[in-house]
């Protein structure tokens, strides 16, 4: 669980903030959607290693860490990054991160590690520049951290905005899943973007049911 300092800032950020309302209209808000369905549902951290079904293995529902919340909204869109990035790391195993002394991929936990994730989106997606411009952030982009404790953390930006227009971002940094204005609150290390088939299709339907 990350410092008690870290889980504090996050909740001052989170009396502070001013929503806007909805912004963006297009297929990353879908993803966004997803991750919100988790706030007040997700409301525990729970980072231990436990052994997961394959596929779709997962916590309750009640626990998780950040990236759980990935996991669960793309699993709500059809992708489950669990196989993803399973069968991305036995293809590819000099790619990632080595810091965890493994000789091989491990489905219970390679899916659930900050730094695999972004290894995996930006060899499949699009990595972007890192900005502070709040107008280069869209709806369903993703973002990376590093904490003042030194460990990587990962959101998904929101289609709500503050009243001074910086999206706020879903994820879950220590008391659960949460939207908030925290997009600018740490170190940004990467500015990602994922929505392949089918998930862009499963938002235009979405959309177009609405």
């Amino acid at each position: 669980m990350p410092p008690l300092s870290v889980v504090r800032a996050v909740s001052g950020l989170i009396a502070a903030i001013a929503v806007a309302g909805s912004t963006y209209g297009g297929d990353g808000a879908c993803l966004a959607a997803a991750a919100r369905e988790q706030v007040g549902v997700t409301t525990i951290y729970d980072g231990r290693y436990l052994r997961l079904a394959y596929p779709g293995g997962d916590l309750p529902i009640a626990r998780g860490v950040c990236t759980d919340v990935l996991v669960r909204a793309y699993r709500r869109l059809g992708l489950d990054l669990q196989v993803l990035v399973h069968e991305d790391m036995g293809r590819a195993w000099d790619a990632y991160p080595k810091r965890w002394g493994l000789s091989g991929p491990d489905p219970n936990i390679d899916h659930r590690r900050v730094l695999n994730l972004v290894t995996f989106f930006a060899r499949h997606g699009q990595s972007l520049p890192v900005s502070r411009d709040p107008a280069a952030w869209e709806a369903g982009d993703l973002v990376a951290w590093r904490l003042p404790s030194g460990l990587p953390h990962i959101g998904i930006v929101s289609d709500r905005r503050t009243v001074g227009g910086v999206p706020l971002v879903v994820h879950n940094i220590g008391a659960g899943t949460v939207e908030d204005d925290v997009l600018f609150g740490f170190t940004l290390t990467a500015h990602l973007r994922y929505l392949p088939e089918p998930a862009a299709t499963a938002c235009r339907r979405e959309a177009e049911a609405r």
